[in-house]
């Protein structure tokens, strides 16, 4: 089976490419790029005016399941990693059960590979049951296929624990995400401590939340060489301390989410929990700081920290609803709209952002375009412009606060193992689901 994709801007950062060229794949795998291929296919895309990336790897999703499948499942989350252009995903083991054994790692990626083409990559937990208190297992679990560790969520709130959990991690060799924010910092803060939050009369989350467990997590990760992650960064503090972290030479990765380098607290005027995340929207400085880490490099990643709740929870107010919103079909749009038509970032350092490196934290052969690779791409039209519909969602949480938002870049094809599994013509989209055999 040959899949001929063809005149397309090809970013592929690993052989640092930004051409048109030609992609041909054979059987799952490609076989070429280059500037022309006349070779006979199948099948022929024309990606003329599209960027052709590697798939799009997002380190922070939640899909629910299980404990939580009112909210999502493995199938719905899937489906909206495929609509948002994801081929492979690792999804955080706060559930119920949470993902802290290893037949719950098991059970995730069995469940995966019956509902979906999709790389589904589990993260287990740092501790059992997530209480903080009895490490888990991580040999075990880096065995039978968990890529990561992490009590996302939450942090471990007991430094004893958590550099223990490090010196762990380090001697297996299983990175740490880390979750960052000190609970006793943040008392019922429902929203960044501000004017804004004084205006609504929300009690506020400090930037110091975050910095002191980011402080703590880099000295710990360097007291015992850990591979240390950040999740969900928002704070200006947070970019500089990473820069310095990154200065010593020390194994310390950082993303950023496309909600917190899009949006400020001043976006909150009124009780809206679809605005409720955590961390919150922080100040336009904020913003501006983890720009410029994004651009200059401090920041590696960008995650969509994929948060769906069901309707009647974010129906709730701002201090009762829970925190989170959806990501997967929001990511692509507001990466292009947000910072590589601003000139933050260029289209190949998006690729890096969204593909390559996130392959390289979790030590997967991903994130490229070169000849001999499994055909996992992603293929965008920039230039579409259109509003932004939570009701076309494909997850089961409509929970955004992008809803009407104007924006450009759409996802047109996202292929896994050389078989499309997301397709989009003007007025039509098809998702494929994995064949399941039925029974007799």
């Amino acid at each position: 089976m040959k899949t001929l994709i063809q005149n397309g801007r090809v970013l592929d950062p690993a052989s640092n490419t930004d051409a048109i060229r030609d992609i041909l794949v054979e059987d799952g795998v490609i076989s070429k790029v280059e500037e022309h291929i006349t070779e006979e296919a199948d099948s022929v895309i024309d990606a003329a005016g599209c960027y052709v990336m590697p798939g799009l790897i997002d380190l922070h999703v939640h899909f629910r399941e299980p404990g939580f499948e009112h909210k999502e499942t493995i199938r719905t989350g899937a489906r909206a990693a495929a609509r948002g252009g994801f081929t492979t995903v690792c999804a955080m083991p706060n559930t119920k059960p949470v993902i802290d054994s290893v037949e719950m790692v098991k059970m995730v990626i069995d469940k995966a590979k019956e509902v979906t083409d999709i790389h589904v990559l589990p993260i287990a937990a740092i501790t059992a049951g997530q209480d903080g208190e009895y490490i888990t297992d991580f040999e075990k679990l880096y065995a039978n296929g968990a890529i990561a560790v992490s009590e996302d969520g939450k942090s471990v709130m007991n430094a004893r624990v958590a550099r223990q959990a490090m010196r762990l991690a380090a001697d297996v060799g299983i990175p740490v995400f880390a979750h960052c924010e000190d609970k006793n910092l943040v008392a019922r803060g429902v929203m960044n401590a501000g004017n804004r939050a004084k205006e609504l009369g929300f009690y506020g989350i400090m930037n110091a939340v975050e910095d002191t467990i980011v402080a703590r997590d880099i000295l710990l990760a360097k007291n015992t060489g850990a591979q240390l992650h950040l999740c969900h960064c928002s704070t200006e503090d947070s970019v500089k301390m990473v820069r310095l972290a990154k200065e010593e030479g020390l194994n310390v990765t950082a993303e950023v989410t496309p909600h917190h380098f899009t949006l400020t607290e001043d976006a909150i005027t009124e009780d809206d929990a679809n605005y409720k995340m955590n961390p919150p929207l922080r100040t336009q400085k904020d913003v501006d700081t983890l720009k410029e880490g994004l651009k200059d490099g401090t920041m590696d990643v960008i995650s969509t920290d994929h948060a769906p709740h069901h309707k009647t929870e974010k129906e709730r107010s701002f201090t009762e609803a829970p925190f989170g919103i959806t990501g997967l079909e929001t990511s692509v749009c507001l990466t292009i709209t947000e910072l590589v038509d601003k000139g933050v970032l260029t289209p190949l350092q998006m690729a890096e952002r969204m593909s390559y490196k996130p392959a390289q934290i979790i030590h997967i052969d991903k994130g490229t375009l070169l000849p001999g690779k499994e055909a996992d791409i992603t293929i965008i039209n920039p230039n579409d412009e259109y509003e932004i519909d939570s009701r076309l969602f494909a997850s089961m949480g409509k929970n955004t606060p992008f809803d009407g938002k104007k924006v450009k870049g759409r996802v047109v094809y996202t292929i896994v193992g050389g078989k499309i599994v997301y397709s989009y013509r003007p007025g039509s989209e098809v998702i494929v689901d994995k064949d399941v055999p039925k029974l007799p």
